[in-house]
């Protein structure tokens, strides 16, 4: 009867250990990327009493007398499921629909996060608004390009600085309209530009376009060719000012048509003309080279005008605003009008996520059954993708936890029960003697 009365007490162990599981779940309902817990249980070893024994000749087989010692808590199991999305419209609130962590650091050490209710301090950095803790990613550098591929460490922090200012030197200008199929060599058009150094100095320049040909100029114009336009790039006044290059410049070309109008050209595939803008004396920005894109011009029987529709340079202008994509890029919003990355945010995945250790402030740590973490961006592998203004609900169900608490009630009154009845037996035993 003992071993009826300490199985009663190993169950009633159990059931106490599978409420707390409950009230830590039921407590934690609103908690933000909270994960549900469950308790399983396992029997005790078994006594036995009589060993199985099989048949023979004469004798049918006769199974094993064997006395159970009670249940234990075989493992406590994390539900990793989705919780469902609250929109918040705060610009830093984050919510992983899918598989994944955020990572963050106290400089020293790494931990995981479901919980994307994140802030700006006052360095810039993006922090985990509960603990202060940063968040990790990668920073992009002065051209907005991110090397998702380089190894993260617990210094990496994504960073949003409010003083961050941006330029950029122009590459590469577009040029599109009409020269007129019935210009004269004396003809001249001239259009305009505005371009920008490494320092965001501005740079006006004319394009002059004249020495209409037909059939074209040059000792080897390209196959198709039917007439052909002498080009020069002037900085201030044309023919007074500082001549940047043109189509007699080596490496260059006329401007050439066919029949049709179209442009034809004998540079190879994905090359442009270029021009070479270089600082007067005491000027400090570096020499840069311009792209000159004619591809939109055409030839045709009508007045000649030609414009510049692009150019990728930008004068110097500060952070204004940033979003941050499905795929964790945060791009900045400069008050110049450019828009470029500035860092990106990273997340972990892991082969078990079941097996990380909670070490409370909705933080998890890597143990050695869940696994290496596997860290790259969202939206690859098998990381999930940011939802931006959201935030993660807690996964706990009410009604199921509800349910299991009554069962839990009622498995703890019957082992209970089993302990006074046995006590009550022990005692009628005890009377025995008077």
């Amino acid at each position: 009867m003992l071993q009826a009365m300490l199985s009663g007490v190993a169950s009633i162990k159990a059931q106490q250990s599978r409420m707390n599981v409950i009230g830590d779940n039921l407590a934690n309902v609103n908690t933000t990327a909270f994960k549900s817990s469950r308790v399983s249980f396992a029997e005790m070893m078994s006594q036995t009493t009589r060993s199985a024994s099989g048949a023979t000749a004469g004798r049918g087989g006769v199974n094993p007398i064997q006395y159970g010692l009670g249940v234990s808590v075989s493992a406590t199991d994390t539900n990793n499921s989705q919780g469902a999305l609250n929109q918040t419209n705060r610009q830093t609130d984050m919510a992983i629909q899918g598989n994944g962590f955020f990572i963050t650091s106290n400089s020293q050490r790494m931990g995981y996060t479901r919980d994307g209710s994140f802030q700006v301090d006052s360095s810039g950095n993006l922090v985990q608004a509960s603990t202060g803790e940063r968040i990790l990613g990668w920073k992009a550098d002065t051209l907005g390009k991110i090397d998702a591929t380089k190894a993260l460490n617990a210094t990496d922090f994504v960073q949003i600085p409010n003083s961050l200012n941006s330029v950029q030197v122009t590459s590469r200008t577009v040029w599109a309209g009409n020269l007129n199929a019935a210009s004269v060599p004396a003809d001249t058009v001239t259009t305009s530009i505005r371009v920008y150094d490494a320092l965001g100095g501005s740079h006006d320049l004319n394009l002059v376009m004249t020495n209409h040909q037909n059939p074209p100029a040059g000792a080897t114009p390209p196959a198709g060719a039917n007439s052909s336009f002498d080009w020069q790039v002037w900085e201030g006044p044309v023919g007074t000012g500082n001549l940047l290059g043109g189509s007699a410049t080596a490496g260059n070309e006329r401007m050439y048509f066919d029949t049709n109008g179209k442009r034809v050209t004998a540079l190879p595939a994905g090359t442009d003309n270029k021009i070479t803008i270089s600082p007067a004396s005491g000027t400090p920005y570096a020499p840069f080279t311009v792209n000159m894109n004619f591809d939109s011009i055409s030839q045709l029987a009508g007045a000649s005008q030609v414009n510049a529709t692009d150019q990728d340079g930008f004068a110097p202008g500060s952070l204004q605003n940033y979003s941050i994509s499905q795929d964790g890029v945060i791009t900045g919003i400069f008050t110049n009008g450019l828009t470029r990355p500035i860092a990106q945010i990273a997340m972990a995945s892991f082969t078990n996520p079941e097996g990380l250790e909670r070490s409370g402030n909705n933080l998890f740590m890597e143990s050695d059954n869940s696994g290496k973490s596997q860290i790259g961006i969202p939206r690859t592998g098998s990381r999930g993708m940011l939802n931006t203004g959201f935030l993660e609900q807690s996964n706990v169900d009410i009604g199921a936890e509800f349910t299991d608490l009554i069962v839990t009630q009622r498995g703890f009154q019957a082992n209970t029960k089993v302990v006074t009845t046995v006590d009550e037996l022990l005692q009628d035993l005890i009377n025995m003697k008077r």
